[in-house]
């Protein structure tokens, strides 16, 4: 069984502990709570240069360097403390960077509300085992045989076929009914690819219906997309040795991983709101009047200076645009503004939780509007990277991981 050391402020206050334990069981993990002795706690806000009045968030610090100290104690981190104290905020983040700079333990932040539920926390635990209990397999470089990957993603279904670590088949259609898109996305793929359903040596399935098409298709493996997601990324960006940071912004949530060697260090996933989404695109695409597809190559003659943008709620966010065109701002600056509002979140929120370290590569079907790898540009000071198929990230990870299982 995975140890998770749970290192936190407030989940017994807020009620969400039982929630936190419930997610653990889902995937088979044990929390733990290492043992520290007052004179730990009583020593750490020297060792980490800050001073808080939590006692709470001082036993989390203290735990943190006894891990540091005794690895053995636990083979997986989770750092977590309520959404609304900056105080906690501060210490979530310095203590993932503790862990991170002096282990090699796989580390999860979090934020949790009143309403954060055991079903919310699922896919984050299942990434935090997957890394923990299946290094070696995640450290895998190349893909070999004939595999094939299907991401069952909240708005579009991908899949791709593999042979002898190169993509030679793809299939892209929008998600509806779940099993009847995947279908239609692998037979998309097959088709391209040239071969029969039959021939396909091993299928791995990934992104929010895995489960249920895994089960359609008999797949060999079936993982969450925090783990895959980062493998496809580093395997497509050349970048499996060394760091390397993965951006991946979604239709319905976003995701930043720190990755070491091909294996996610630390990382986090989830929005506040769909304002720092892909839905906030289309919803920009639509008011201007062009496809989606169009919209980077417009927001590339922009400026998003001339457009005041709230970068928080899709909401206010629609409303901003709106009220923008309405005053006469150009189509460019507007589809500027709505790709510099989405990185802001991305960059204020999910950026903060991880390590940043170059290369920085962005994925998924999000980082094809030219204007939002720019805008990543901009904030961060980096350059961005976007590799050949990153809408396909999800199968690619699926189907190099599998060929493992099939060697196997």
């Amino acid at each position: 069984m995975i140890r998770i050391a749970q290192l936190s402020c407030g989940p017994e206050y807020s009620g969400v502990q039982g929630e936190l334990q419930k997610a653990a069981d889902m995937v088979g993990a044990e929390l733990v709570f290492p043992e520290v002795s007052l004179e730990d706690v009583r020593d750490v806000e020297n060792r980490f240069g800050i001073e808080v009045a939590s006692g709470d968030l001082n036993l989390a610090m203290a735990r943190a360097t006894r891990i540091v100290e005794n690895p053995d104690l636990a083979d997986a981190v989770f750092v977590a403390t309520c959404f609304r104290c900056a105080e906690g905020a501060i210490v979530r983040s310095e203590i993932r960077k503790y862990i991170h700079e002096n282990s090699r333990i796989p580390v999860l932040s979090y934020s949790f509300t009143e309403r954060t539920t055991a079903e919310t926390l699922l896919t984050r635990m299942e990434a935090l085992v997957t890394t923990a209990r299946f290094k070696g397999l995640l450290s895998r470089e190349r893909q070999t045989g004939l595999t094939a990957g299907i991401d069952s993603g909240s708005t579009t279904t991908k899949s791709v076929v593999m042979r002898d670590n190169e993509v030679i088949g793809i299939g892209w259609v929008p998600t509806t009914e779940v099993i009847k898109s995947a279908e239609a996305a692998y037979s998309e793929a097959l088709e391209s690819a040239g071969v029969k359903r039959e021939e396909i040596e091993g299928l791995g399935t990934t992104g929010y219906g895995r489960h249920l098409i895994g089960k359609h298709f008999v797949a060999k493996l079936v993982q969450e997309e925090i783990t895959v997601n980062s493998k496809g990324a580093v395997f497509l960006a050349d970048a499996q040795k060394g760091n390397a940071t993965v951006i991946d912004i979604g239709g319905m949530d976003n995701k930043a991983i720190s990755v070491q060697d091909g294996v996610p260090g630390t990382f986090t996933m989830g929005g506040i709101c769909a304002g720092a989404s892909g839905r906030f695109l289309e919803l920009t695409a639509k008011r201007l009047g062009v496809d989606i597809t169009e919209l980077g190559k417009l927001a590339l003659k922009g400026d998003h200076k001339r457009v005041p943008m709230n970068s928080y709620c899709i909401v206010f966010g629609t409303q901003s645009l709106v009220n923008s065109l309405s005053a006469g701002s150009s189509p460019e600056d507007v589809a500027m503004a709505a790709c510099h509002s989405v990185a802001e979140q991305v960059f204020e929120q999910q950026l903060q939780e991880v390590e940043v370290k170059e290369p920085v590569i962005m994925v998924g079907g999000t980082a094809l509007i030219e204007g939002l790898p720019r805008a990543m540009e901009q904030l961060l000071g980096l350059k961005v990277t976007v590799p050949d198929y990153a809408q396909y990230i999800g199968c690619v990870g699926a189907s190099l991981l599998v060929s493992g299982l099939v060697e196997d």
